[in-house]
């Protein structure tokens, strides 16, 4: 016999859209098994009825037969022949009735019963089972709804308690009822031959017993077939028994594994890390979408990546569907209506994104590191697996440096006295033999700063923070800088990705180098979250302004920004260099290289602080300051808003109005 198909006992737990579909196929093979059978178990029944009917028919013949000589027939000379005929015709009928009877006895017990019985207990079975697995599906949906809707900021260990309680409880009767429904599914394919096969077999038994005195010459052949037959049932009938065996013990073996399978956000000790170099990942999560102006609602839908897109494929749906291109995209940890483990993912351009929830925080760590590996088209390299162990590698030593107590501690080893000793006095034979060799841009064991407030408490407070003077949300460090009667004010959205104090402003390697350590701390680190501003650029300076409440959080003055640049490959990445002139230490003024990400082009920003720079140096001379506005004009292309501004001198005046 072929093998029959059977569903996974251990795709059972995780409940995918995958399972689901070919549980979808068995549910259907089951209800045209039902409906089949009905018919099948009509047409039996109408065989059964007829041969009742012939055995209740040839007792009535019989008897009519006897009846014949108590008959008062006028004419009744010479029948005595007749009568003994029938009467011998009459025990011929009632040996037949009595044939026809055990054989209408065999087709109720043989063939009627077992496709009752089979109708009644495997197939209601498998309904009821099926009832009972959708009800503890539903109850665990709703389960992780109301998990999922646990707040994070004022947290009740009670509620979180009876919330994980009743998704463990709910997750562990859906396994106990999918387990039961799927064992129930793959033994019926079995059984389903089984009861095509043997009511048949005991009927053709019972005619062949029936008609063996007539048909001796043609019984043997059908004793053959029928023997073959009864092989192969009891062939069937020992799988049966042994799959079913094995099924029970892997059931056994499943429901004994560790509870916390069920707990949707396992943070013990035991629990494993999260993996940081995938290039594929599958599971449910919460998708957030709005149903209004101002609401929201959220929809746990199943997740997969493949390739670089990312897929979505709901319940019953035979194939996922295109959510979005993960290629450059961008992804961040969010806090959206008081949710636990939301992240956003953002296209290249900024302008579509989606925010989705993950059940778990180890979850939702490995879906923001594959969604960034992918974002980084690993997946086209020749080896991605080794690419991305070595790139995070690589970002784990960028921000590991050796720290002076390690070196000083290696160099009191025994061992190494004497080595350390020969490497100090060859050093200091190259640093007289040759020339001093450059200090590094970044001190080694810096801290990295991801908080743009953090990183600006070592500049003035009173010059960097502002605080709201009335309810309009304005600020004095706001009203002043609208009184300057500024010539530039150009605004841009950015993110705030991190800082480092440097030693040098000399070139542009200090920004790259500051960018690398930067993405890679954030990358080992699991600081996915980034502050965004409004950063205001000004002839006089640089605001970086909280974009609901309008607060300046801090601010430069441009002539302190002494070097800017983009980084060679993604444009939107640009870093500023910094300086305190209120901090000096050994004349030197305090340095700190910032690092941001904007959804405009670097290079535009760029160009804009050059503008201020140049603005600031011209005012101090109106004929200068007119001709720069008016090259300034005719060479921006509309990439520059430029402020009417009114001079003492009338050559600007005149030069900003022609212009105009």
């Amino acid at each position: 016999m072929p093998p029959v198909d059977k569903l996974l006992l251990e795709e059972a737990l995780q409940d995918s859209p995958q399972t689901r579909s070919l549980l979808s196929v068995f549910e259907e093979d089951a209800g045209t098994l039902t409906e089949y059978t009905n018919q099948l178990l009509q047409a039996m029944q109408r065989v059964y009825g007829a041969q009742n009917e012939m055995s209740i028919a040839t007792q009535q013949l019989s008897k009519q037969l006897l009846a014949y000589e108590k008959q008062n027939f006028a004419l009744s000379k010479g029948d005595d022949e007749v009568i003994s005929t029938l009467q011998r015709f009459a025990r011929v009928v009632d040996e037949l009735n009595s044939l026809h009877t055990e054989l209408a006895k065999q087709v109720a017990d043989t063939m009627i019963f077992p496709m009752i019985q089979f109708r009644e207990r495997d197939l209601t079975e498998v309904s009821t089972l099926k009832d009972l697995f959708l009800l503890a599906s539903n109850d665990h949906d709703a389960a992780m709804a109301k998990y999922s809707k646990l707040p994070k900021k004022r947290e009740n260990e009670k509620l979180k308690a009876e919330a994980v309680a009743e998704v463990a409880a709910a997750r562990k009767r859906q396994h106990q009822s999918s387990l039961q429904y799927y064992c129930a599914l793959n033994a019926l394919q079995y059984r389903k031959r089984v009861a095509m096969l043997d009511p048949l077999l005991g009927f053709t038994q019972g005619q062949i017993n029936f008609f063996k005195m007539g048909v001796e010459m043609f019984s043997k052949k059908l004793e053959e077939f029928l023997s073959s037959v009864a092989t192969m049932v009891q062939s069937i009938q020992g799988q049966l028994d042994t799959d079913a065996e094995s099924m029970r013990l892997a059931q056994q073996e499943l429901l004994l594994a560790n509870e916390t399978i069920y707990i949707p956000d396992n943070n013990t000790a035991a629990s494993k890390p999260a993996n940081r170099n995938l290039l594929q990942k599958a599971g449910y999560l919460n998708i957030r979408s709005k149903t209004g102006l101002v609401s929201t609602s959220w929809e746990r839908l199943y997740f997969f990546t493949q390739g670089g897109n990312l897929m979505c494929q709901p319940r019953g749906a035979v194939a996922g569907g295109l959510i979005l291109d993960l290629d450059n995209c961008s992804v961040m940890a969010v806090d959206c209506e008081d949710r636990r483990y939301c992240f956003q993912i953002t296209s290249p351009s900024g302008k579509t994104g989606i925010i989705l929830q993950a059940e778990g925080k180890q979850e939702y760590e490995e879906w923001i590191c594959t969604i960034n590996n992918i974002s980084r088209q690993i997946y086209l390299t020749d080896n991605p697996e080794a690419t991305a162990i070595r790139l995070n590698r690589t970002a784990v030593e960028a921000v590991t440096p050796t720290s002076t107590f390690q070196k000083k501690h290696e160099s009191f080893r025994p061992e190494r006295a004497e080595s350390v000793r020969i490497e100090a006095a060859s050093s200091e034979k190259s640093v007289t033999d040759a020339p001093e060799s450059a200090d590094p841009l970044i001190i080694p064991g810096t801290p990295i700063q991801f908080d743009l407030c953090t990183a600006s408490e070592d500049f003035d407070q009173d010059r960097s923070v502002s605080r709201r003077t009335n309810p309009f949300g304005e600020s004095e460090h706001d009203k002043a800088a609208t009184s300057e009667d500024l010539l530039l004010h150009q605004v841009f959205t950015v993110r705030f990705l991190g800082s480092i104090e440097a030693r040098t402003d000399q070139n542009d390697e200090l920004i790259y180098e500051t960018m690398r350590q930067v993405l890679a701390a954030r990358a080992i680190h699991n600081v996915f979250r980034m502050t965004e501003f409004q950063m205001v650029v000004s002839s006089r300076n640089l605001r970086f302004v909280d974009p609901q409440t309008q607060v300046t959080k801090i601010s430069f003055a441009l002539s302190d920004v002494t070097l800017h640049a983009t980084h060679q490959d993604n444009q939107r990445l640009i870093g500023f260099v910094v300086r305190d002139p209120d901090s000096h230490t050994e004349s030197k003024a305090l340095l700190t290289c910032c690092i941001f990400e904007t959804n405009d082009d670097g290079e535009k920003i760029c160009s804009v602080i050059n503008l201020g720079r140049k603005i600031t140096q011209a005012e101090k001379d109106p004929d200068a300051l007119a001709m720069l506005m008016k090259s300034t004009t005719l060479s921006s292309d509309g990439k520059f808003l430029l402020l009417s501004q009114p001079t003492d001198k009338e050559e600007a005046e005149e030069g900003l109005e022609s212009e105009a």
